[in-house]
């Protein structure tokens, strides 16, 4: 609904811009109204109404662009389709009679008429009556062009209704009438615009003109006025443009005429064939293909309507000499063919007749088109049974004459000529590909006349479509045999063809079957075709090869077989089919036929090869000895008529030698003792002939020898073979009866093969007593030719094949030594592997050719000498052999040079090939660790051979590895990412490293650590890798071979530091065995000397980085430690473990699960530590590469115990088990200070995470026992640990602190001073993490506190036991203390005037504080203390320390009340209101004033005690009790003043007016003034007073 109302929105708009009068937007808005109202199901009325209005008035308007108008008629059209009524009535009132319309209009009918045929044909009538009353007013081009085109569709759509009128939805209309006007309109523009129309007004009239005569030829009373002018139509064949729309107005009528079934003229047919032929067959210029599609389609019409009159005229035309009309005919009859006219099938004959007349056209075209045409009636059935064989004999002389041609060609370099005829022979191949030898007809066709062509030669490249041909028609054969009680179709009947003889059949198929190796299906196809022809080759074969064929087919399948072992069953199969057929005779003539085959190979072919092979195995199996000795006669006087006369010959004899070994021999010395004579020489000479050389007899005897039976052969070697070699060698080293060597490649290459051959001969035939005697001087010879090969090339074969030669001898006996095994390896290796690269031998090389011969050449090389190494090595029984051996490719298996390594890989590659057995001893650990890391060096070859080589290792030791796997990952090695390399290599190692035998593990690591110093940087971190592997697989079971590895691993350090990656792989190594055997591997390296040098350190962080030993390190290390310190005393390996432990944690590993016993130990180290010296132990034996400058520094035992604990500390910090210590970096000072030690282990402990419960608790367990420790630095460390720990409630719930507080207790007796402050400072915190413990345990609490208030020898003691008690008197009340109360007030008040600030400051807070616990019993007792501390408390108002003054005037506040002192509370107050401090003087005056008015006895009493501060070492407090004696003596009343001791008072100030500090002597000078006033005012009071008594 949506999508609807907005397409009625669309239309408005656009409705609405074309009501303007705007012409530039319309063609655009025509076109987006087109696809609206195609895509619109429902259009409203009035729309409708609007849309055709403005779509055919802009139709109309020539004002309007040509493009407007067309876009705007198709508008009109489209709306046809949702009211045609409206749509045609709008067109009709503008096509009115006599008056001449718009063009536009006249194409809206014409388009309405095609597009809607149904609602059109009502309306025609009146459309063509109008029509006709415009021809003649039309006079412009486009006018009669749009006429005609109105008259083409028109036509069309009567047409449709005349042959579909019962499709249609109205009642009959009378067709007549509509033709009649048809009929009228049509004479009218032939007779007036036909003769004069312009071209493109022609090509309208030839439009039109097929669909109107195709209308009147359903009339017959019009049939001859339509026929009349097609001639016409013909002559319009005049250019490419119009040509195609007159064979389509020419196809229009001929399907009409058929319709209708009308007989054309024969001129007229003849004339159209003609026609239409040269549309097919176009000269000079091709024919425009859909032009010569739609003759074709006429043709196939012509050969439905008339097919006797088309072949006749094809018959006629086919038989001039032009190719193209040839290729035209021939290309029609293929098409007409392909379409499968049944009416064509009754001239089959014809057909075949048709194309035997250009059977013999040379033309390279005319002959593809035959052969296509051929196909085509193979396909179709088209082959007749009597006159079709030539037509199939046709396409194999095609291709045989083609083969001609082009070696013909091939001479005179014709391009052009050479194309054709390889198209005319690959055609040829096409047809027999695509041939169905059983289509209807073809098998009686073929068979047997089909069999000729499988002998000759020239159709050997057709053998494979052949093969495949009469494969399928024997094998139907045999389906009917099985269905039925005969057969008729397939019978062997020479007829008039001269067939193959089974002999000729079974030579020719056995050669070919030998291409099934290299996976050529003409190989196959033969060997299967011999499969189902045994009854045809010979009746005696069919149950041999009933059971062998199959066998021998096994290897084919899935794969190419071996050339060699192909080649083998078939000669097996020769000789099991001999040996039954057991016919002399037929043997001979198969011998015969095989001979005569020679010359249809070339030389190199491996045909060729077979058949010489095949020629031989039948003389072999010839039971006639004259005509095999005859044969041998002949092929050595005539061996040229074999082709190559040296493998010809060779391979004959040899094959002969299987069963006729004396014939052989004697016809070889036969031939030998000929050709002495110099008279037989010369007649070979000038007969043309080239005779066998004394080289050719060479290797004729090697072959033989190699071929001969085995129970024949010892015995007649060395006299009839070995010496007949050497001796004709030895003839071809005699210069002037001299012997020299001979350097003729080809005597060496003939004379190396003979007696390599000879070689294998003798080791297959070997018995247990058979010595051969030439075996040593044979070597010699081979190693003189390896040695005479120049070191810089590589141009000629014979080192290649010395090796093989020597590698046979070397298995005979007599056995060489150990000795001269190696002295022959080491000649070779040193003569092969330093020849220059690959590719610098390659540019030797003039040719493509000649490089692609020396890299055939270098790789022929080097597997010789691997396989001989092969040999030799496995050969030896002993391992330390063998090893020697392996040894001698050390040098080059690392190599600088990388083409010499890679040689040296292969080779070794080849040495551990998985098909050896290694002697029961044989070690493979340093060869592994040797070979392993170069799976990842620099070359894919490398790469390869080195994981191939590795894996063989394993091999040959007997253990089975997943070998398919294995093989994916050295394929995968050939990537150049080193990534991807690293990543093979690791998982060969993972899957290796668990096989290699523990006892090896140290030889396979110390190679592997010489790698690490020596490789290039990828096979280092191969070495890397494959250590650590080996480790991880073998670790568990190197503990008795453990410190061997470990020395070895710290003998390379300092080597590999100075490689950083070597390095890390060699502590990786190191933690890898670690995380097996942890205790062993700390032990080893806790001997090293203190202080760890840079590699004993590097190795603990190594242990420490490391997931996999990471974890049990610091437990081991922590048993270390707690083992040596199990008596409290400490020991150099103690330290060692302390610094181990700090590099370890320095890493950053995590502490949180050890560090409760980590942090205990290392405080009870420190503790043991505190004022040792331990000696230092002496530096070890190993290498050192020591850095300059670098000195060996003697430790402070307690100092690295410290920096272990900060370590410790710094990382329990950032895991969030303790805090920053409140003393900062200064802690670690303080605790390593014997005499700070304690004040340390206190801020330590303050430092704890107290949230951490679990943390702390075990800490606290672990510290337990140090109270009762024997060592006293101990009890002092644990008692001031645990101090700081009392206050903590949280632990006394779920800790050992009761315990603790026992202890506490009895420490506090203690006559260690510092244990006893700690012991009292934990006695007083329980106050803070404990009350209830203080209230239960007051008495012994006090007891041992106030004890320490008599320690005046240590003040620290003092101060502790101050402080305690004020702690602990906060709990407890007066009842609780007033049996201390007395001793402690007056213990307390001793230390008023203390010289440490800390013990006064605590001094006046606890007598502060005992203020609020006086009982009624001690309160005049507290009170007469307090009038002798008043002074104190008034002078140290302003004490140096601020904190002093405070506690002084919080004392005097609680102590006033005692005193009844009030009064003075508003002076106190002034002091803390936060203004400034009042004078001195002025306090102290205003203070004497109110106690001068409340108790002059206060005074006094002040003065009294004021006497032993004017002596005070602090000058403020000389300055106060000035002032304060001052103030005093202003205050005190006459009764008191008389008592003064004034001398002694003045005596002190006049001391103090000397004092050092100046404010001390004005106020000195001061107070004597004030004395000195009172004084003489009291005098004059005196005087006064007596005066009076006198009065």
């Amino acid at each position: 609904m949506e999508a609807s109302v907005e397409t009625l929105g669309d239309i408005n708009l656009t409705l609405g811009l074309l009501s303007k009068e705007d012409n530039i937007s319309k063609e655009e808005m025509y076109s987006h109204l087109t696809n609206i109202i195609q895509n619109t199901e429902i259009l409203d009325d009035s729309i409708m109404q609007q849309l055709i209005y403005y779509a055919s008035k802009d139709m109309r308007d020539s004002n309007l662009i040509r493009e407007v108008r067309m876009l705007a008629g198709e508008v009109l059209v489209s709306l046809a389709a949702h009211d045609f009524n409206s749509v045609m009535y709008e067109v009709q009132s503008n096509f009115r009679i006599l008056e001449l319309p718009n063009e536009f209009i006249v194409l809206a009918l014409a388009q309405l008429a095609t597009s809607y045929v149904s609602q059109s044909i009502p309306f025609m009538m009146m459309t063509l009556l109008t029509m006709q009353t415009m021809l003649r007013l039309a006079e412009e081009e486009r006018m009669k062009e749009a006429f005609c085109i109105a008259l083409e569709k028109f036509s069309k759509a009567i047409y449709k209704y005349v042959n579909h009128w019962r499709d249609f939805p109205y009642p009959r209309l009378d067709a007549n009438r509509l033709s009649d006007k048809i009929f009228m309109l049509f004479r009218y523009i032939m007779e007036k615009w036909a003769a004069v129309a312009s071209p493109i007004h022609t090509l309208a009239i030839i439009k039109a003109h097929g669909p109107t005569v195709s209308l009147l030829l359903h009339r017959e009373d019009f049939c001859e006025y339509a026929l009349g002018q097609v001639p016409w139509l013909l002559n319009q064949y005049k250019d490419k443009e119009t040509d195609f729309h007159v064979t389509q107005s020419l196809k229009q009528i001929l399907t009409a005429v058929v319709l209708y079934d009308i007989g054309l003229p024969k001129n007229l047919r003849r004339s159209i064939c003609l026609h239409l032929l040269h549309q097919v067959c176009r000269v000079p210029e091709p024919p425009v293909k859909e032009n010569e599609i739609e003759a074709s389609s006429c043709f196939l019409i012509l050969a439905h309507s008339n097919p006797a009159d088309l072949m006749e005229f094809f018959d006629e035309q086919i038989r001039s000499n032009n190719e193209t009309i040839r290729m035209g005919i021939l290309s029609l009859l293929r098409s007409t063919i392909s379409a499968e006219e049944p009416r064509l099938r009754d001239h089959m004959i014809a057909i075949e007749r048709t194309v035997k007349v250009v059977m013999n056209d040379p033309s390279v075209k005319v002959r593809n088109s035959i052969l296509l045409l051929i196909q085509t009636m193979c396909e179709k059935s088209y082959i007749e049974a009597r006159e079709g064989w030539p037509l199939i004999d046709y396409v194999f002389s095609q291709y045989a004459t083609s083969n001609k041609n082009l070696e013909k060609l091939m001479k005179t370099n014709s391009h052009e000529e050479e194309s054709g005829e390889q198209s005319v022979q690959e055609t040829s191949l096409e047809v027999l590909k695509n041939l169905d030898p059983l289509v209807i007809g073809m098998p009686q066709v073929l068979w047997p006349r089909v069999l000729t062509f499988v002998v000759p030669a020239e159709y050997t490249g057709t053998l494979a479509h052949l093969l495949n041909i009469i494969r399928i028609l024997i094998m139907a054969e045999e389906r009917k045999k099985c269905n039925a009680s005969e057969s008729t179709a397939l019978v062997i009947s020479t007829g008039t063809v001269k067939l193959p003889s089974p002999q000729q059949l079974l030579a020719r198929l056995l050669v070919i079957s030998i291409l099934a190796s290299s996976g050529k299906l003409l190989g196959a196809g033969a060997i299967g075709l011999l499969k189902i022809l045994p009854e045809i080759i010979h009746p005696k074969l069919v149950e041999l090869w009933k059971t062998r064929l199959p066998e021998l087919l096994q290897p084919l399948e899935g794969k190419n077989a071996s050339v060699t072992l192909w080649e083998t069953m078939l000669l097996q199969l020769l000789k099991e089919s001999l040996w039954t057929i057991n016919d002399t005779a037929w043997t001979i003539q198969l011998h015969q036929d095989f001979n005569n085959q020679m010359a249809g190979y070339s030389n190199t072919s491996i045909e060729k090869k077979f058949l010489w092979k095949a020629l031989g195995t039948t003389l072999a199996y010839c039971q006639d000895t004259t005509f095999v000795s005859s044969q041998l006669k002949e092929f050595l006087t005539a061996s040229d008529q074999l082709g190559d006369q040296r493998q010809g010959i060779t391979s004959v004899l040899g094959y002969c030698a299987e069963n006729h070994f004396n014939l052989v021999l004697k016809a070889l010395k036969t031939f030998q003792d000929r050709e002495k004579f110099f008279v037989n020489r010369c007649k070979g000479l000038f007969s043309g002939k080239k005779s066998l050389s004394k080289t050719d007899i060479m290797i004729i005897y090697g072959t033989v020898a190699l071929h001969a039976p085995k129970e024949q052969l010892l015995a007649s070697v060395e006299q009839d073979i070995v010496s007949q070699v050497m001796s004709l060698y030895n003839q071809c080293c005699q210069v002037l009866g001299m012997s020299v060597m001979n350097k003729d490649m080809d005597l060496q290459m003939s004379f190396t093969r003979s007696i390599t051959e000879i070689g294998i001969a003798i080791q297959e035939a070997q018995e247990q007593g058979f010595t051969f005697s030439y075996k040593e001087r044979l070597l010699g010879y081979m190693l003189d030719f390896i040695r005479d090969e120049p070191l810089d090339s590589l141009a000629t074969p014979v080192r290649w094949k010395a090796l093989i030669a020597i590698r046979y001898l070397s298995k005979l006996k007599p056995q060489l030594s150990l000795k001269d095994n190696l002295s022959i390896l080491e000649e070779n290796i040193r003569r092969l592997l330093p020849l220059p690269p690959l590719e610098k031998l390659k540019n030797e090389g003039q040719t493509d050719k000649d490089k692609e011969h020396i890299k055939f050449l270098y790789e022929r090389s080097m597997d010789a000498l691997g396989k001989l190494l092969k040999t030799m090595i496995w050969d030896n029984t002993t391992e330390e052999a063998c090893q020697e051996m392996f040894n001698l490719l050390r040098m080059w298996l690392v190599s600088q040079k990388q083409w010499e390594r890679e040689r040296a890989f292969q080779i070794m590659a080849k040495v551990l090939e998985n098909d050896v057995q290694a002697p029961e001893n044989f070690k493979i650990g340093s060869l592994l660790g040797l070979l392993a890391p170069h799976s990842c060096d620099t070359l894919p070859t490398i790469r390869q051979a080195a994981a191939s080589a590795t894996v063989g290792l394993f091999c040959i030791k007997g253990i089975h590895l997943d070998m398919e796997r294995l093989q994916g990952m050295q394929e995968g090695l050939e990537c150049d990412d080193f990534q991807v390399q690293i990543k093979i290599s690791s998982k060969i190692a993972k899957i290796v490293s668990k096989y290699i035998p523990s006892e090896e593990i140290k030889m396979f690591l110390e190679e592997t650590l010489d790698g690490l110093e020596t490789l290039n940087p990828p096979c280092t971190k191969a070495c890397g890798l494959w250590m650590i592997t080996a480790l991880k697989e073998q670790g568990a079971v190197l503990e008795e071979q453990l410190l061997e590895i470990l020395n070895t691993i710290y003998h390379h350090m300092p080597v590999l530091r100075q490689k950083e990656d070597s390095f890390q792989y060699m502590l990786e190594a190191v933690s890898q065995i670690a995380s097996f055997h942890m205790d062993a591997v700390v032990d080893n390296i806790l001997q090293k000397p203190l202080p760890f040098d840079r590699d004993a350190k590097t190795l603990w962080k190594a242990l420490a980085e490391n997931p996999a030993s990471s974890g049990k390190l610091l437990r081991a290390l922590i048993d270390k430690l707690e083992n040596e310190l199990e008596d409290d005393t400490v020991t150099t390996p103690a330290l060692s473990v302390a610094c181990a432990i700090h590099e370890v944690v320095s890493t950053g590993i995590s502490v949180s699960r050890l560090y409760p016993e980590l942090f205990t130990l290392l405080l009870k180290l420190i503790s043991c530590t505190l004022g040792q010296n331990i000696p230092t132990t002496i530096l070890s034996w190993r290498r050192q590469v020591m850095q300059e400058g670098q000195l060996q520094v003697i430790p402070d035992p307690c100092r690295l115990s410290t920096i272990t604990l900060k370590c410790v500390q710094t990382q329990a910090m950032k895991e969030g088990l303790a805090k920053e210590s409140d003393e900062g970096d200064n802690l670690w000072s303080l605790l390593s200070s014997l005499e700070t030690h304690h004040i340390g282990v206190c801020a330590l402990a303050r430092s704890m995470a107290v949230w951490q419960h679990g943390v702390i608790l075990d800490i606290m367990d672990n510290l337990l026992l140090s109270l009762t420790s024997p060592s006293e630095n101990y009890r002092i460390t644990g008692t001031a640990f645990f101090s700081e720990l009392m206050k903590e409630s949280i632990l006394w719930k779920h800790g050992n602190l009761r315990d603790v507080l026992i202890l506490m207790d009895q420490s506090a007796w203690d006559s260690n001073a510092t244990l006893r402050q700690m012991a009292i400072r934990g006695l007083g915190n329980t106050a803070l993490g404990a009350p209830h413990k203080v209230k239960k345990h007051k008495q012994i609490m006090l007891e041992s506190i106030i004890r320490g208030l008599y320690h005046l020898a240590r003040t620290e003691v003092v101060c502790e036991s101050l402080k305690a008690l004020k702690k602990i008197l906060e709990l407890l009340t007066d009842r609780d203390v007033s049996f201390y109360f007395k001793e402690i007030v007056l213990q307390t008040r001793t230390f008023f005037e203390d010289e440490q600030d800390d013990v006064r400051l605590t001094a006046i807070c606890l007598f502060e504080n005992m203020a609020s616990l006086t009982g009624r019993r001690w309160k005049m007792f507290f009170t007469e203390e307090i009038k002798k501390s008043l002074v104190s408390f008034l002078l140290h108002l302003w004490d140096p320390n601020p904190k002093i003054g405070g506690a002084c005037h919080d004392a005097l506040i609680a102590c006033i009340p005692f005193l009844g002192l009030q009064e003075i509370y508003g002076i106190l107050d002034h002091i803390v209101d936060g203004q400034e401090l009042p004078r001195v003087r002025d306090f102290y005056r205003q203070l004497c004033a109110k106690l001068a008015k409340r108790n002059q006895e206060i005074l006094w009493i002040l003065h009294t005690h004021s006497f032993t501060f004017f002596t005070s070492n602090w000058e403020m407090i000389r300055g106060a009790i000035v002032k304060l004696t001052d103030a005093i003596v202003l205050n005190l009343s006459t009764q008191y003043i008389e008592l003064l001791d004034q001398e002694q008072l003045t005596t002190r100030l006049q001391a103090l007016r000397q004092d050092p500090c100046s404010s001390v002597q004005r106020a000195a000078e001061a107070a004597l003034q004030t004395l000195l006033r009172r004084c003489k005012e009291i005098d004059k009071h005196s005087s006064i007073n007596q005066q009076e008594i006198n009065h």
